[in-house]
C-alpha cells in the first residue's frame, strides 16, 4: 500500500470506474453553447453515483465540476464508506453480517420475573 501524507492509501478510483459523457449544454450562452458539448456528466459505474456540471463555458472546467459533485454524493459516500470496510476487513458487509449471525455469535436471553436470563442458564435450571 502507498503512503501520502502519513495515510495509506487503500485503493483509487480511476477514469475506468467512471462514465464520462459530454453533451451540448444548452441555455444562455450564445452559439458556442448550441454547437460545442461543454456539459459533462460523470457516472461512477460501481455505486451508480452521478455528477453534472453544464454552468462554465469550459468542458474542462466542467469535468472537475462534475467529478466534484459525484464524489460528495450520499451515494459515493455511502460505495466509499462500504469500500473502506471491505479493503480493511478482508470482507464485504454482507459477509460481515453472516459471521455475526452465526449459531456461536447468538445470545438469546429471556426476561424471568424481572431478571434477564440466558436461555441456557433456564434450560439448565
Amino acid at each position: 500500500m502507498q503512503t501520502i501524507n502519513n495515510k495509506k492509501l487503500l485503493f483509487s478510483v480511476t477514469k475506468k470506474d467512471l462514465d464520462v459523457q459530454t453533451f451540448r449544454a444548452g441555455g444562455p450562452g450564445g452559439q458556442r453553447q448550441d454547437k460545442v458539448e461543454t456539459g459533462v456528466r460523470i457516472v461512477h459505474k460501481e455505486s451508480g453515483a452521478v455528477g453534472e456540471c453544464r454552468e462554465e463555458r469550459s468542458q474542462a472546467q466542467n469535468k472537475k465540476i462534475a467529478f466534484r459533485r459525484m464524489a460528495e454524493s450520499p451515494k459515493f459516500k455511502s460505495w466509499h464508506r462500504r469500500k473502506v470496510h471491505e479493503v480493511l476487513t478482508h470482507m464485504t458487509l454482507e459477509q460481515e453480517v453472516e459471521k455475526a449471525m452465526s449459531p456461536e455469535n447468538i445470545q438469546i436471553e429471556v426476561n424471568v420475573a424481572g431478571k434477564w436470563a440466558k436461555v441456557q442458564e433456564i434450560e439448565n435450571v
